[in-house]
């Protein structure tokens, strides 16, 4: 029976559902225009998906298989998925085509809507650690939906840090002893860069001609694009980072974009590495003495802690999750975002991170960029739509909950108990940004104050009736009302001719 298999760009696993299903059949890949371009996504990004298919592709040939390649420019015909399973349906009359399912919903769709013959079998992707069933059973009845305890029902399931069936340490979590700044004088470790092979190099020249509008550049492209460079990555990072990734994971230092962050999500999200295996061989690292547990715990919380639950709230809440707007806010994104031309530190520092890698640590993301779209009431559909563009690992599963819900609290709670709102003085006790800003850290309105003190005042006045009574801003509250009604106005006034100023 003449069997094919559809392979996506972010299903590059040799483990993957649909080949172990059919272990004779044929593969098809192909480089689409709809996926390209869905979004105008960062130059560094395309480069990464289409080298690691190019590669993959060569991985499963010499294995044996029969792959179908389509390339970016050999067949512009094929815009779309469904272009892709009908032009090689019209090849060879296939009795079976087979895909493991899509991690989008905008591409569940697209197969479900799939009308052609024979039926198209759609099979579940198990590279990941809780099906969509064993989150929704796990949400059923739930008032609210906290990562932090499904958190632990992962511990249990996978055994990652137990003894028995309570956690290693005595508690579940360490994140209270991650929050250091970087002393002055820190020596940060090297990093590794994947150097460009033949096929990288002839996918930037490809790029460079057809997205030569999109953000980014190439020239600092140093994402790994296979599954051994993805892994030699893995084993610096734990070998070389993961002892003091827990202390000074939340720490930002103008200049530096990688710190102690393991810089594997983007490697994780196509498929080139296993998340089970990644923790075990961090929890052995624990084991050996070689990381202490505050590191290896957050680091597994990341991956089957939170990346598993946004998994699960995404499949959950869409399609109405990407539309919601709690504070409906509606202020067109400012071109900043794109070009970093602000006057605040830390919002260059991590736009310009981003312009050079397709890469910002998650608290410039949360904390930074997102904080500030938070608080100026930023249209949560192009926020999004930006962080879907501008980084490597960004897929819509894994960025919409993240952003919607995380930093945005667009989703009005579901991921977030509360908004992950802060001034000023968070960002000068987590960096080095403030001292070499034009903004004052100190003032909190006016001309020379830094705007996310008056901004995250006004944002707190504008939705006291959303969150005046949610009881983890009770202090927030308290000391607003100790304000006075002139500083009030000062306040406001600086909000507003702020934010008339942006474009």
């Amino acid at each position: 029976m003449a069997e094919l298999i559809l392979i996506l760009g972010d299903q590059l696993s040799s483990s993957l559902s649909s080949l172990q299903a059919a272990p004779e059949a044929e593969v098809v890949m192909a480089e689409l225009v709809n996926e390209a371009h869905y979004v105008a996504h960062h130059k560094q990004k395309i480069v990464l998906v289409f080298s690691a298919m190019r590669h993959f592709a060569e991985q499963l040939r010499q294995s044996g298989r029969t792959v179908h390649y389509f390339a970016y420019d050999d067949t512009p015909q094929l815009s779309c998925f469904t272009d892709t399973l009908n032009h090689m349906q019209g090849l060879k009359n296939y009795q079976r085509l087979i895909v493991t399912e899509p991690g989008e919903y905008r591409l569940q769709e697209e197969f479900a809507a799939w009308a052609g013959t024979p039926a198209l079998d759609i099979l579940p992707d198990d590279r990941f650690l809780a099906t969509h069933q064993q989150f929704q059973t796990w949400a059923d009845g739930r008032k609210q939906l906290r990562m932090e305890f499904f958190y632990r029902d992962m511990r249990r399931q996978t055994g990652l840090l137990m003894e028995a069936d309570q956690p290693v340490g005595g508690q579940w979590n360490y994140d209270s002893d991650n929050r250091k700044k970087l002393p002055r004088g820190h020596t940060l470790p090297p990093r590794l860069h994947a150097e460009a092979d033949a096929i990288t190099t002839q996918v930037m020249t490809l790029v460079d001609e057809h997205f030569a509008s999109h953000m980014g550049n190439l020239d600092r492209f140093a994402w790994p694009v296979t599954a051994q460079q993805a892994e030699a990555h893995l084993v610096h990072f734990l070998d070389v980072c993961l002892p003091q990734f827990g202390d000074y994971q939340d720490a930002m230092k103008q200049g530096e974009v990688f710190l102690y962050h393991s810089l594997i999500a983007s490697s994780l999200n196509l498929g080139l590495l296993d998340p089970l295996k990644i923790c075990q061989a961090a929890e052995q690292r624990w084991q050996q003495g070689l990381a202490p547990l505050n590191a290896v715990e957050g680091f597994i919380r990341q991956i089957i802690g939170w990346r598993e639950f946004i998994r699960g709230i995404y499949w959950l809440k869409m399609p109405q999750y990407e539309t919601s707007n709690y504070f409906q806010h509606s202020r067109k994104l400012p071109d900043f975002y794109y070009s970093g031309d602000t006057d605040m530190a830390c919002m260059k520092d991590a736009i310009v991170a981003t312009q050079n890698h397709a890469y910002a640590h998650h608290i410039q993301r949360l904390m930074i960029t997102g904080n500030f779209a938070l608080l100026a009431g930023l249209a949560p559909a192009q926020v999004n739509q930006w962080y879907l563009e501008v980084y490597a690992d960004a897929y819509q599963w894994v960025q919409l909950p993240n952003t919607h819900g995380m930093a945005l609290f667009a989703d009005g709670g579901i991921v977030g108990s509360k908004p992950y709102a802060a001034s000023g003085a968070y960002i000068n006790r987590m960096s080095d940004h403030c001292s070499g800003c034009r903004y004052d850290v100190k003032q909190r309105e006016g001309e020379d104050a830094c705007p996310f003190n008056y901004l995250y005042w006004d944002f707190m006045m504008r939705h006291q009736d959303k969150l005046g009574d949610n009881p983890r801003m009770g202090m927030v509250y308290r000391n607003l009302q100790k304000m006075d009604d002139g500083r009030k106005s000062e306040v406001r006034a600086s909000a507003a001719k702020f934010l008339e100023q942006l474009k």
